[in-house]
């Protein structure tokens, strides 16, 4: 029996192995002799991009409700190596050091938050960057609020103003109120960079600094973290900062076992891969989502988003089994590129195009957001195989709906 092993079970991970299971029940008797097999180190599909939210409560969906009524099995385990040569991949699971062989590999192991060597950054930071962190953060905070007054107990420095420090620190008014911090209150937004969202685009960042100012976000540009005690956090500036919480949102890089790999890497460590999503110059491997990097259009490569990761896996899916019985595969081209980036009770915003057109903002941007969050990128939940391989066709969806009236 061939194998196909699919390492990751996020947006790319999760939508190869239902798009794979699609692509074998779709050749019928030629699929029959094919496992296929998802490992993670959590028996969870966690929609990372809500991680920040107040309510973490539909965030990670087990994964046999998702992958049992395919035929899909699963596993848990921490990737220690993969040997593409030997087509072999090392793991720790609850029984022991394994080896796990495979005939084709998708590798949708994702990314990480950046973590520089910054005394006290690893003893004392919390982040958003997988659930079980967001639940600490959310014990930490739900703790501050039992606990009497303190120096710092009330001040949330969040390190990072990108994609998501900004919508940490938008939705932490609402996180402290639910955790019972009340009265006053500081959050300070930290960035080496002179401006905040220095990615997100110029026409985007005024209205992200109208929506912190209205909701009493305090930013520190163009400095860096010096140290982080568990009383403070010292910036290069020479500011301390008394703060019993420091979120660290300060960017992220692919996953350390694409350099199991040989071959071409971008600056985030992500590998390159064909519209096909293969490896280049590495029979059976296939990789999507985080990890890889794909020109889509023909001129931009992907960027670390659901947006992408989704498709990328739908079409490493189906091509991984037509590679593996001789069939066509398919490309994957993605004409469109939009941004939502909430930011809290003030709404969101949205852009449409590399460029980061603002197209919406405030609430009939959020209204997008939260169609999108609680909706676009979740997988069926009825535990229906047709359901479940109607979502994971190898097509791009078109872009999510806009409400209200365009900003001019």
């Amino acid at each position: 029996m061939a194998r196909i092993v699919v390492l990751g079970a996020g947006f790319a991970g999760l939508w190869a192995a239902i798009g794979a299971a699609r692509m074998r029940d779709e050749i019928g008797a030629a699929g029959r002799d094919i496992e296929i097999r998802v490992i993670d180190r959590n028996p969870y599909h966690n929609i990372r991009v809500r991680n920040y939210e107040v309510d973490l409560s539909e965030v990670a969906l087990q994964l046999p409700q998702l992958l049992d009524p395919i035929g899909v099995t699963h596993g848990i385990g921490e990737v220690e190596a993969v040997d593409p040569v030997r087509r072999q991949i090392a793991l720790v699971t609850s029984s022991g050091e394994e080896t796990l062989s495979y005939d084709r590999l998708v590798l949708a192991l994702g990314s990480e938050v950046m973590r520089p060597d910054i005394p006290g950054l690893a003893e004392h930071a919390f982040d958003v960057d997988t659930y079980a962190a967001a639940l600490r953060l959310e014990d930490h905070l739900v703790s501050l609020g039992r606990s009497a007054p303190s120096p710092g107990r009330s001040t949330i420095v969040v390190v990072g103003a990108g994609f998501t420090g900004i919508e940490v620190a938008a939705e932490m008014p609402d996180r402290l109120v639910r955790a019972g911090i009340t009265g006053s209150r500081r959050i300070i937004l930290v960035d080496s960079n002179p401006a905040v969202g220095a990615t997100i685009g110029v026409e985007a960042r005024p209205v992200i600094e109208t929506a912190l100012a209205s909701l009493d976000v305090e930013t520190r540009l163009g400095v860096r973290v010096a140290s982080i005690e568990a009383a403070g956090v010292r910036l290069s500036s020479g500011e301390l900062v008394a703060t019993q919480t420091v979120i660290w949102c300060a960017g992220l890089r692919a996953s350390r076992l694409a350099e199991n790999f040989p071959g071409a890497r971008d600056r985030l460590g992500r590998l390159l891969v064909d519209p096909f999503m293969r490896v280049a110059d590495l029979p059976g491997v296939f990789a999507a989502g985080d990890v890889a990097s794909s020109v889509v259009d023909g001129l931009h490569p992907t960027v670390m988003s659901c947006q992408f990761a989704r498709p990328m896996g739908r079409f490493a899916g189906h091509n991984v089994v037509a590679d593996l019985v001789g069939q066509p595969m398919l490309p994957l081209r993605i004409d469109w590129y939009v941004t939502v980036l909430d930011l809290g009770d003030w709404g969101a915003l949205y852009t449409e195009g590399w460029d980061r057109e603002v197209r919406t903002t405030g609430q009939a941007a959020k209204a997008t957001k939260q169609t999108i969050n609680r909706k676009r990128i979740y997988p069926p939940l009825s535990g229906s195989k047709d359901e479940l391989f109607a979502a994971a066709a190898p097509t791009v969806q078109a872009p999510p709906p806009t409400y209200g009236a365009p900003r001019r």
